[in-house]
């Protein structure tokens, strides 16, 4: 993709993959310090999702 979005779509794997690790980590901080399990097993699926994009993405 070229153009004024060309930059934004070469970044978004990355945007998403710093998500993804935000939303492991928070989910992992979640269940360890005996949070809120719902929200936390949420985090941990929203991490699958957004990995599974980015495959996507990359394929």
């Amino acid at each position: 993709m070229t153009g004024p979005l060309g930059s934004i779509a070469n970044a978004a794997p990355a945007i998403a993959m710093l998500g993804c690790f935000a939303c492991l980590i928070g989910g992992g901080a979640l269940l360890a310090r005996g949070g809120d399990r719902k929200k936390a097993v949420l985090l941990l699926v929203m991490a699958a999702v957004l990995l599974g994009n980015v495959v996507i993405w990359q394929m």
